[in-house]
């Protein structure tokens, strides 16, 4: 069984589900390298129609040759692929660029070179794109999986022997074996195989008359990595994660615990997907899986190259930080039902300003616990004066949301949920700045009205990544604080029985 945590935005939306119906993207600093002098702007080539009007391709790696462009789905993470300041890194990137050499090489194409298409997708959306012609290969760290291979074909494997291994932090309990895992709940994306493998687990505890395992179904936003942060924080329990990508992100993590006696899938392979139509694709790419691995060396690069600096989540659920919160909550809870908004995210916004924190002061003049500058606070718009008093300040940085939101985002074609998105990405970039990275969205074939997988990727090329790992956090921060409240209501339910 498994079950689905309602995540509640404001009062006239129910469901906060992040909207993953993306546009399929191109990449602008690719495009000019591969359509520089091609064609004119009067007349598109079936080449130009491929990558700039999205239309779909069906055919086999003799039409990508025709047409220069092998089309590659990825997802935009921290491990497999990610854009920082205009450059292009991570797992996936690296072992695409090495294929496309190879077939450069291969062909001989001298100064007509055949190129690599980057198309971010989510990670649901990796088979339907294949299926529908959006896309010729899924590089995404695939493990081939019997209810895969009905959809679509694989290569050789990149990986194999690989384990889903279970992962605990510091929140989980303590489990010594896989029996131990009956009754207890994990978080697992419904696209993954490791959610295959869990379902298969359920079914043995089943049939052995053991609790099944609880199954939340984690939105699929979130990579693998991004679900390991919040085990790392404490604000799940437990997860299952590639024994390959584990081990990585151990280096990185000092609170989880990889549990390499409990797996619930051995002896997994790691491959490419492509539509089960283009065997002459699949020769290309098991004759290079034969010659390259995405191995230990890549992550190693990764590791040392990427991740030296990166920001992770913090804790909020850990005892400390929910003093701060329970000693805050009905301030925010009054102003955030007075300007219209789910107070849990106005909490999540302000623990990742200032960790709940109203004494901290920022070098650039910023004040307590919302992180406002006063010109902001005393500004025509907003009105509010002494924010040094914690009640003003929650006051003033709520009144702002509000401000943004009906100012820049209200009358745009986009959902409550992104309005809010935007709404964060201002705050923290500026609305004249994040009006900019729209623009730029939809030059690159991106949805300008959608932030995840959109908009932020806009932000990563032309910013950095900060903004990005702003509302990135501060949705993780609302799933964790939604998680205290849930667990708060179950308790009080039992209790009055």
């Amino acid at each position: 069984m498994f079950y689905f945590h309602p995540i509640r935005l404001g009062t006239n939306n129910p469901n906060f589900i992040v909207p993953m119906l993306i546009k399929i993207v191109t990449l602008t600093s690719i495009l000019v390298t591969m359509l520089s002098g091609i064609a004119t702007a009067d007349k598109k080539t079936p080449r130009e129609e491929i990558i700039f009007q999205h239309k779909t391709m069906l055919g086999d790696f003799d039409e990508m040759v025709q047409l220069r462009t092998i089309r590659a789905l990825v997802v935009y993470s921290k491990t497999f692929y990610f854009i920082d300041r205009g450059r292009q890194y991570g797992i996936s990137y690296e072992a695409l660029k090495t294929f496309e050499k190879f077939v450069n090489k291969k062909l001989q194409t001298k100064t007509l070179k055949i190129q690599v298409v980057f198309i971010p997708v989510s990670r649901d959306e990796l088979i339907p794109s294949l299926l529908n012609g959006q896309g010729d290969i899924a590089a995404a760290n695939l493990t081939i999986t019997g209810q895969r291979q009905k959809q679509v074909d694989f290569s050789n494997p990149f990986g194999s022997g690989v384990k889903e291994l279970l992962v605990t932090g510091p929140s989980a309990p303590s489990i010594k074996s896989i029996d131990d895992l009956a009754g207890k709940e994990i978080h697992v994306r419904r696209s993954s195989s490791y959610y295959e493998s869990l379902l298969q687990l359920n079914t043995s505890f089943k049939k052995a008359r053991k609790p099944q395992m609880k199954l939340v179904l984690a939105d699929e936003t979130f990579e693998d990595e991004d679900l390991l942060e919040m085990v790392n924080a404490g604000l799940i329990p437990m997860i299952v994660m590639d024994s390959h990508k584990a081990q990585f992100w151990q280096q990185i993590f000092d609170n989880i615990t990889v549990h390499q006696d409990i797996a619930v899938r051995t002896g997994g392979e790691i491959a490419w997907a492509f539509r089960k139509n283009s065997p002459k694709l699949k020769a290309v790419v098991n004759e290079f899986a034969k010659r390259h691995k995405e191995g230990t060396m890549l992550r190693n690069i990764l590791l040392k190259r990427y991740f030296k600096n990166t920001k992770f989540v913090k804790n909020a659920l850990s005892e400390k930080e929910l003093k701060k919160y329970n000693s805050k909550v009905q301030l925010f809870k009054k102003y955030a039902g007075e300007y219209d908004f789910n107070y849990l995210m106005i909490v999540a916004q302000a623990y990742q300003e200032s960790g709940l924190d109203h004494s901290k002061r920022s070098p650039a003049g910023a004040v307590g616990i919302m992180q406002l500058l006063p010109t902001t606070a005393t500004d025509p718009n907003v009105n509010i004066t002494n924010i040094e008093k914690l009640e003003n300040n929650i006051h003033a940085g709520t009144k702002y949301l509000r401000f943004v939101i009906d100012r820049y985002y209200k009358d745009e074609p986009m959902d409550e949920v992104n309005k809010l998105l935007f709404a964060f990405a201002s705050y923290n970039a500026g609305p004249a700045r994040v009006k900019e990275l729209r623009k730029k969205a939809a030059a690159m074939g991106l949805n300008p009205n959608v932030w995840f997988h959109n908009v932020e990727i806009a932000a990563a090329k032309s910013i950095g990544r900060e903004t990005v790992q702003y509302v990135s956090n501060i949705y993780k921060y609302f799933i964790s604080y939604q998680m205290v409240l849930m667990q708060a209501e179950k308790k009080q339910a039992s209790q009055a029985k």
